[in-house]
């Protein structure tokens, strides 16, 4: 679905736009043959636009620093600045915020123009009325209240004001609901990324979830992170409907192969933005994505050493280190901990594919038990003698050779214990702090989950893997935490315990009973909810839920001074008049264009009018 050809009246309609500026969205001057008009073009086959609002929402889900930094579970490496995310440091003014803003309401207007040209019955007018909903549910979780349009935009009209988010609750509510009971979608998921019934269902879940935070449940103490629940129903919807995204499917397959490349599409996979390297139209080396590359220290130049290009950003912190116990195969899903060698060649440019980082996955099991090692990383749980004698055990794949890189091990907690190794295989042990490890190159494991083998020697967009938006275990966790917002407490713990069976991990006889390896301040007491923000982020590490996770149980003060090394107090989260950012900035283009918004409107924490 993601990578198909366009049509040129299609790609015409490709420019970007904010609420004010669209106006001229499908009014594009014509330059098709016959001069057809859109009207004309639309009104007899939407399947391209609807293409078009498909991939538009790729723009959207690809802000990782959005999405998951100024939060607990990473760090930038290296040297590199914390940016403003880490720090709390946007304004309205920030190009980051400002484009996804932008782009959320350029999907929403392309699945609006597909209502608008589409039979109401037909199956584009409801795929087209998921995407629009999933575009709101995405936007209230940054901004809080937004403008709720349901009309593509195609008059000068610059008005535009914020809608109680209440209102936009209950009406995305309302539309997806009605679109679960009476619409011609797929019952379950088609696995080609196409909205389903399963898929409304899981958004239902997500939306009611939050609702129930930001609407029944009312903040008491920001930096404590205490509230009082208001109303249970929501969260009651909530579970309702996370049972039904579920669809009876168990945790059955492995968490390595949930998340293998050649697994895609499997039971688990409820709707992913699909990307076809095949079908591209274009360079296919720049026209993925580069989830693969955004989660890691540096290992290199990837041409010159084989290893793949990460940029030192969003690397484990400290309490993610310490977050995964010993038995849980999340972690050995979750990061790459063996980084495999790649040889010298003539041209001096190490080897790719079957040589280096994409070993892993090219290479059978018998290869790799020969192949030379670049990196060996051991999760903070592993003994020295643990690691000496699995070094002792591969000691001849830990020799240099005619490889490109230098050959290091290191046991990942605090201090780091590294293992350094001559050309020879001859190591020599040092114990450094993890501030300073953080300076170094290969500094710690990097994600997995979106690797990609067949990517090409470089170091831009080549990664075509799906991205799942919504999976089914997902839904297990989105099910435990509304259960216990209900009061259900035993349903809260089989689900939560489901996850964790599948992971290698005992079963919680009570919240009570869950312990963690961590470090805490001494005013952080564990909750309940801590338990299941805990599970969360082991079972969705790197997927883009952290953020929006601790905002919308409102942990988001409480987790960032007690875990982000860039926040030392809740004064950084908060502008002069004490107002806590618990959202994104209403970006000032929009403020200033829009007549219907103005500086009053501006979200607390950035200088606006409560």
């Amino acid at each position: 679905m993601k990578k198909n050809i366009f049509s040129t009246a299609i790609a015409a309609l490709l420019a970007g736009m904010t609420l004010t500026g669209c106006s001229d969205f499908l009014d594009a001057e014509n330059k098709s043959a016959g001069g057809q008009t859109t009207d004309a073009y639309f009104g007899k086959d939407v399947s391209s636009l609807l293409v078009s609002a498909y991939s538009s929402f790729d723009a959207v889900i690809n802000q990782v620093p959005i999405y998951e930094q100024g939060t607990d579970l990473y760090i930038n490496t290296r040297g590199h600045a914390a940016g403003e995310f880490n720090e709390y440091s946007m304004t309205p003014a920030s190009g980051t915020v400002e484009s996804y803003y932008k782009n959320a309401y350029k999907a929403i207007n392309y699945a609006n123009a597909v209502i608008f040209y589409a039979d109401p019955s037909s199956k584009e007018s409801q795929e087209a009325r998921f995407l629009r909903n999933w575009g709101y549910y995405l936007l209230t979780q940054q901004f809080g209240s937004v403008p709720y349009i349901t009309e593509y935009i195609n008059t000068p009209e610059r008005s535009y004001p914020r809608t109680d988010l209440n209102e936009v609750y209950t009406s995305v509510i309302a539309d997806l609901t009605d679109l679960y009971n009476n619409s011609s979608l797929d019952a379950a998921s088609n696995h080609q990324g196409r909205a389903s019934k399963q898929a409304v269902a899981a958004l239902l879940a997500k939306v009611c979830l939050a609702a129930g935070w930001d609407i029944d449940t009312s903040l008491d103490n920001a930096e404590q992170g205490t509230y009082t629940v208001k109303s249970t129903s929501r969260f009651t919807e909530a579970a309702s409907w996370a049972e039904k995204a579920i669809n009876g499917i168990s945790l059955t397959m492995s968490f390595e192969d949930k998340w293998s490349p050649k697994n895609e599409g499997n039971a688990e996979e409820i709707f992913s933005i699909i990307y076809e390297r095949a079908n591209y139209p274009g360079d296919e080396t720049s026209g993925g994505h580069s989830r693969q590359n955004d989660f890691g220290g540096y290992y290199g130049n990837c041409v010159k050493l084989g290893l793949k290009n990460v940029g030192s950003d969003n690397q484990q912190s400290e309490k993610s280190m310490y977050l995964f116990e010993k038995g849980d195969q999340r972690y050995e899903g979750t990061f790459m901990t063996t980084l495999y060698n790649a040889e010298l060649l003539s041209t001096g440019d190490a080897g790719w594919g079957t040589d280096g980082y994409y070993a892993y996955y090219n290479l059978d099991a018998a290869k790799l038990a020969s192949q030379p090692i670049a990196n060996r990383f051991y999760p903070f749980y592993t003994t020295e003698a643990e690691a000496v004698a699995d070094i002792e055990a591969h000691a001849k794949q830990m020799v240099q050779g005619n490889c490109t890189n230098g050959v290091i091990a290191a046991i990942l907690s605090s201090p780091v214990i590294k293992y350094t190794f001559d050309k020879n295989g001859k190591y020599t042990k040092s114990s450094i702090s993890v501030a300073e490890y953080n300076t170094q190159v290969n500094n710690g494991v990097c994600v997995k989950k979106f690797d990609d083998p067949e990517s090409a020697q470089v170091a831009g967009s080549n990664d075509y893997r799906d991205l799942v938006v919504f999976h089914v275990s997902d839904m297990y966790l989105v099910a435990a935490e509304a259960y216990l917002m209900a009061g259900q407490t035993a349903q809260a713990l089989e689900k939560l315990n489901a996850v964790r069976k599948r992971a290698g991990l005992a079963s919680l006889t009570s919240f009570n009973g869950y312990t963690v390896e961590y470090s805490t301040p001494s005013s952080f007491t564990l909750r309940d909810i801590d338990v299941i923000l805990d599970e969360r982020a082991r079972e969705l590490y790197a997927e883009g839920h952290r953020w929006t996770d601790l905002r919308r149980t409102k942990q988001l003060i409480r987790y960032n001074v007690a875990f982000n090394m860039y926040v030392n107090t809740a004064s950084q989260m908060a502008d002069v008049a004490g107002n806590y950012k618990w959202l994104r900035p209403i970006p000032e283009n929009e403020i200033s264009s829009n007549t219907g918004i103005t500086v009053a409107d501006q979200n607390p924490g950035y200088g606006g009018i409560e």
